[in-house]
């Protein structure tokens, strides 16, 4: 028991998956100030943010609300964002602690955030934070197609094994998936399906501060939005290593091979930010479109390429 709480709680749990988060928000802001030719913050900045969130300032509940759902969608959305982070992590970090079908599970896990955020707008009842909440629903019914479709195909090109670290060994023995023209149309669409999971321009329109000033996230404060952050924080670090995972040939953090699975992990970072930073915010018809028309025929296409044997 006492192993499990140190794995859930620590590491490479909560604690260790929101500080490499930190450290990634960290690196996400500073590139964008300096194409935006701004200084940046200075590389403590979003634990700054956090901490001040937690300990400083005061979580003011919303007079038109459900103050139990308010408060208690936050907490799952970590949950969900931890565990995760552990089914994620732990085949990475030669942890046998998966299960068959746990990349099944993976994908309901790394749901639970977006819905609980929806819910907690939901809760407070402003209605920005309503239009908000209406926003993420349409982009979750978006790109989670487009990213359960995505996961189908990897099942399919692992010979239909359900098990994260089978995956990640078919790969190490039979080569990456992303290098077959069906594995790069398949990683291309999960890319932007993990960019809109995480909030990330040009899918944040459920935050869109210059529209509906921080939409669904409008009347949280003090420790309750602390637990918003830091849950994107997680999941800006599990979601590229998910896909490192089971496109780019698996990760091992052991010997030469940590400095590989690093530059694997930095290598979808990049593209992330490179995505945030050459689009423009585009609207929800837009971004629907964009993911039940165009990435969905672009995996469709990928599994047909893989039924030819491409």
């Amino acid at each position: 028991m006492g192993e499990q709480l140190f794995y859930f709680l620590i590491y490479p749990g909560m604690l260790f998956a929101g500080v490499v988060g930190g450290l990634i928000a960290w690196v996400d802001r500073k590139v964008t100030a300096r194409v935006q030719f701004r200084q940046g913050p200075p590389v403590l900045q979003p634990f700054y943010d956090f901490l001040k969130l937690l300990l400083v300032k005061e979580t003011v509940l919303p007079k038109r609300g459900s103050a139990i759902f308010f408060l208690l969608a936050p907490v799952l959305g970590l949950f969900g964002a931890t565990a995760a982070a552990l089914l994620v992590l732990l085949p990475a970090l030669g942890i046998t602690a998966g299960f068959q079908g746990d990349i099944i599970v993976l994908f309901y896990l790394l749901a639970i955030p977006s819905l609980m955020f929806v819910i907690g707008a939901m809760a407070s009842g402003n209605p920005l934070s309503a239009v908000g909440a209406s926003r993420e629903i349409k982009l979750i019914l978006s790109y989670e197609l487009t990213f359960m479709l995505v996961v189908a195909g990897v099942i399919l090109k692992s010979g239909q094994t359900l098990h994260m670290d089978q995956i990640m060994m078919m790969q190490q023995s039979q080569g990456a998936f992303i290098g077959s023209v069906s594995g790069v149309l398949l990683f291309i669409a999960a890319l932007f399906a993990i960019q809109g999971k995480a909030g990330l321009v040009p899918f944040d329109l459920a935050e869109a501060e210059t529209e509906i000033a921080e939409g669904a996230f409008m009347e949280y404060s003090g420790t309750a939005f602390a637990i918003i952050k830091y849950t994107k924080y997680i999941l800006l670090f599990i979601l590229p290593v998910f896909v490192a995972e089971i496109f780019l040939g698996g990760l091992t953090f052991t010997g030469i091979h940590i400095l590989w699975s690093i530059l694997k992990i930095v290598l979808v970072l990049v593209l992330m930010i490179l995505i945030r930073n050459t689009n423009p915010r585009v609207k929800i018809s837009q971004a629907m479109r964009f993911f039940l028309l165009w990435m969905n025929l672009l995996v469709i296409a990928g599994l047909v390429l893989h039924y030819l044997g491409l």
